[in-house]
């Protein structure tokens, strides 16, 4: 039987109450705002006109439907209000005893057959419910910040929930136009189960000195296209949040990686929150602001200089390129169009011919598309000479390998370069988890051996990750930074350990999506879906396993289990069996999804 959900209360006039305040008026419903507070309640108000305003401005509403918005919210500082309420969504602060009162209130007021919705994101639906004289009625209503913006709302049903108010709710967020996702009762549920366990590894990375936190954030939005970095977010949520919900998710797995980084405790008992204090991993220009101002741990040149001071070496005008993939041939195109003369190598001159044709197409593209004039193409391709032999870098300024990701074959080739290179060339491994040490311990010149770790496509991706090892020298590290600024690449600066920046913050969130998978805890659709439309990531962790290469992840996976030793790093079995089975991704035609046909030309680094 249908249950009409017509008049809507939202019990707490916080920033995600209000939100969700206006998403429901916009949708036509009667609106109930009840918070205790007659500031939040003012502030609501004034939030809800203000943007139905600019939404007439731009022509989204007319004068008349925004007339109609504000008629139908009403706002109280009494529970009583909710009386009438055919559902109630609370939003209060994430503590069991707050929530609980609320809950047992409630039950005097409401009628029988009302819903009751917790919109939190860390405690246990089933222990509220367990409280309630209601259970079957009481479910989660979990939206994203901001509520009017953001797609997803996670429909979370316990033990004891009915069928029926999960169906009622779930064509509710639909009429709201949001995307739900039915999921179970653990703590973060999806979205933020496996968000903030992203969120903590990046704290613990930032409190270990591992990276700056603008190299740490940059890498993330960058190398992977987040639309914010992992610190910046943490203090928009607010890290006394975090610091709640990776607690209750510690309580629940006792995995390793959901244990707060001390951190985040730090700062929380400080009173250093985030942006809604003015303070947290970040300085802004007052509470509740979100514009960061400089403070005594901001880099004096805005996190792009070194910690080399340059040195006297001499400037880099060649560069050898060895390899004859795409990750070669992608950045031999990206060094050529900077100016730079490139020798392309490969292991015989038919490959390097064949990888300097791969340039010739790629710029072919962009001229077609407009980014690059003619004249540019071809100024480009005669910048790039191929070569079937190592011999050809004897004059090179700075060599870099794009070879196969085996640390045999690289060391091989370093100790061919040792051979081959002029004294003084910078040296530099393009790896994207092997250690950059054991293929400068090849050489007989260590301190000119760094890493230089480029994405894919290399053209398009602006990160660059620059890997000092403990002998490379500050003349070395300042000049490939110089380079990367002159091939308008971002470079952000982090020692030699597995999985460098990017790699170790995001291969354990996508084992964790598998884990769940595994568990049947979500469908591979709905945890895409939630990553996308409550997370802003451009790929679902699945799409993305499947690009990538399950044989490259799984390899990456092992690596860093095997470094950091952390049981919660270990790959996840289904995983494994995929691998096994010759199920890599869309480059065989099937990973975790099937395909059309296997893709051609898909690489993992």
């Amino acid at each position: 039987m249908d249950i009409p959900l017509s008049t809507i209360a939202v019990v707490g006039l916080g920033t995600m109450g209000t939100g969700i305040t206006e998403v429901l008026a916009r949708a036509g419903r009667e609106v109930i705002g009840i918070d205790i507070d007659e500031i939040a309640t003012a502030q609501a108000v004034a939030a809800l006109e203000a943007s139905t305003a600019r939404a007439v401005e731009r022509g989204r509403i007319t004068e008349e439907e925004r007339r109609g918005m504000l008629a139908r919210f009403r706002t109280f500082t009494d529970l009583q209000a909710a009386a009438e309420a055919d559902l109630v969504i609370e939003v209060v602060p994430e503590s069991y005893e707050i929530k609980q009162q609320v809950f047992r209130a409630l039950d005097a007021i409401v009628g029988p057959a009302t819903i009751l919705a917790t919109g939190t994101n860390a405690l246990s639906v089933t222990r509220l419910a367990a409280d309630s004289s209601r259970p079957e009625r009481v479910l989660g209503m979990h939206f994203f910040n901001p509520a009017p913006a953001m797609k997803l709302v996670e429909v979370v049903s316990s033990v004891l929930t009915a069928p029926a108010a999960v169906t009622a709710v779930t064509a509710l967020a639909r009429e709201l136009g949001k995307e739900p996702v039915a999921v179970g009762d653990r703590p973060g549920f999806v979205a933020d189960g496996l968000l903030f366990g992203y969120l903590n590894q990046a704290a613990a990375m930032y409190e270990a000195k591992y990276a700056t936190r603008e190299d740490i954030d940059a890498a993330m939005r960058l190398g992977c296209g987040l639309p914010m970095g992992p610190l910046a977010l943490l203090d928009l949520i607010g890290v006394d949040t975090a610091r709640t919900v990776l607690e209750a998710m510690y309580a629940a797995s006792r995995d390793r990686l959901h244990a707060p980084a001390p951190i985040l405790g730090q700062l929380s008992e400080a009173g250093l929150t985030g942006r809604k204090s003015g303070r947290g991993f970040y300085t802004y220009e007052a509470p509740g602001s979100g514009t960061v101002v400089r403070d005594a741990l901001t880099p004096l040149d805005g996190g792009r200089g070194g910690r080399g001071d340059g040195g006297q070496r001499p400037a880099v005008r060649s560069v050898g390129v060895a390899g004859s993939g795409t990750m070669a041939s992608g950045i031999a195109e990206v060094f050529a169009k900077a100016g730079y003369v490139v020798v392309l190598a490969a292991r015989s001159k038919e490959k390097a011919d064949a990888a300097k044709a791969r340039v010739a197409k790629s710029l072919a593209r962009s001229v077609e598309k407009g980014r690059l004039t003619g004249e540019a193409r071809d100024d480009a391709l005669a910048r790039i000479t191929p070569a079937g032999s190592l011999d050809a870098f004897d004059e090179v300024d700075l060599a870099v390998e794009a070879v196969a990701e085996d640390l045999q074959v690289k060391r091989q080739l370093f100790a061919a370069l040792d051979k081959v290179c002029k004294p003084g060339a910078v040296l530099a491994t393009t790896t994207s988890s092997l250690p950059v040490v054991a293929c400068a311990r090849a050489t007989t010149r260590p301190r000119d051996v760094i890493g230089m770790h480029f994405f894919n496509p290399a053209p398009a991706m602006k990160l660059v990750e620059v890997v000092r090892t403990v002998l490379t020298s500050d003349e070395v590290h300042a000049t490939v930074r110089e380079v990367c600024a002159t091939i308008r690449k971002h470079p952000v600066d982090c020692g030699d350990r597995a999985g460098f920046i990017v790699n170790a913050l995001l291969f354990p969130y996508l084992n964790n999506a598998i884990k769940m998978v595994q568990e049947h805890y979500a469908t591979l659709d709905d945890i895409d879906a939630a990553m996308k439309l409550g997370g802003g990531y451009p790929m679902g962790p699945f799409e993305l396993l499947d690009v990538v290469g399950l044989d490259v992840s799984l390899a990456i996976e092992r690596v860093l289990h095997r470094e950091f030793r952390d049981p919660g790093l270990a790959p996840a079995p289904l995983l494994e069996h995929l691998v096994a089975a010759g199920c890599l991704g869309r480059k065989t035609g099937r990973g975790f999804r099937e395909y059309a046909a296997p893709r051609q030309g898909v690489s993992g680094k």
